[in-house]
C-alpha cells in the first residue's frame, strides 16, 4: 500500500502545545548596581506621591476656586439688591401718593422721574451703559435691526428709529 505524501507529513492528532522559550538566567547583580535599582525605585516612589498630592492640591483649588466665584456672585448681587432697594421704597411712596392724593399729577410725575433717575443713577455706578442708535451709523457688533425703511430724513445704514434702547 502506498502513502500519500500529504499524509506522511501530517502531526498525528492530539493535543497541541506552545513552547515558549525560557527566560535568560537572571546574573548575579553587582552590589552597586543593586543599590543603584533601590535609589531609582525609591525615586519613583517619591515623585509617584508627589504627584498624588499635586493631583489632590489641584482638586481641592478647582474646589476653592469655584466656591470662591459662587461667593463673588452672591455678594455682587447683595450688593446691586442692596443699590435698588430705595428705588423701590421709593416706587411704593410714590404708589401711595397717587392712591391717597388723586388730584395732584404734577408731584407725581416729578416724583417718578426722580425715581427714574435714581435707578439710572444706581445702574450707571454698577456698570450699565445706555447705547443711544438714533441717528448712528448702524454696527452689528451694538444694534439689531428689525427692519429697513427709505427715508429722506437721514442716509442710507444710518439707524432710523430706535424702538428699544439698547445697553
Amino acid at each position: 500500500m502506498s502513502m500519500d505524501s500529504t499524509t506522511e507529513n501530517q502531526p498525528a492528532s492530539g493535543p497541541e502545545t506552545v513552547l515558549t522559550p525560557e527566560p535568560p538566567p537572571l546574573l548575579p547583580l553587582a552590589a552597586a548596581e543593586l543599590e543603584a535599582l533601590k535609589a531609582k525605585a525609591a525615586k519613583a516612589d517619591e515623585h509617584f506621591d508627589r504627584l498624588l498630592r499635586l493631583g489632590a492640591e489641584f482638586d481641592n483649588f478647582k474646589k476653592r476656586a469655584a466656591r470662591e466665584r459662587s461667593e463673588a456672585i452672591k455678594f455682587a448681587n447683595e450688593e446691586m439688591l442692596r443699590r435698588l432697594i430705595p428705588v423701590l421704597d421709593n416706587f411704593d411712596a410714590a404708589l401711595q401718593a397717587v392712591n391717597d392724593h388723586q388730584g395732584n399729577t404734577q408731584s407725581l410725575v416729578d416724583g417718578v422721574n426722580m425715581i427714574l433717575q435714581q435707578l439710572r443713577s444706581t445702574l450707571t455706578e454698577s456698570g450699565l451703559e445706555e447705547i443711544n442708535a438714533h441717528g448712528q451709523a448702524f454696527d452689528h457688533n451694538f444694534h439689531e435691526a428689525v427692519s429697513q425703511q427709505e427715508t429722506s430724513e437721514v442716509s442710507e445704514g444710518q439707524v432710523f428709529q430706535q424702538l428699544r434702547k439698547g445697553y
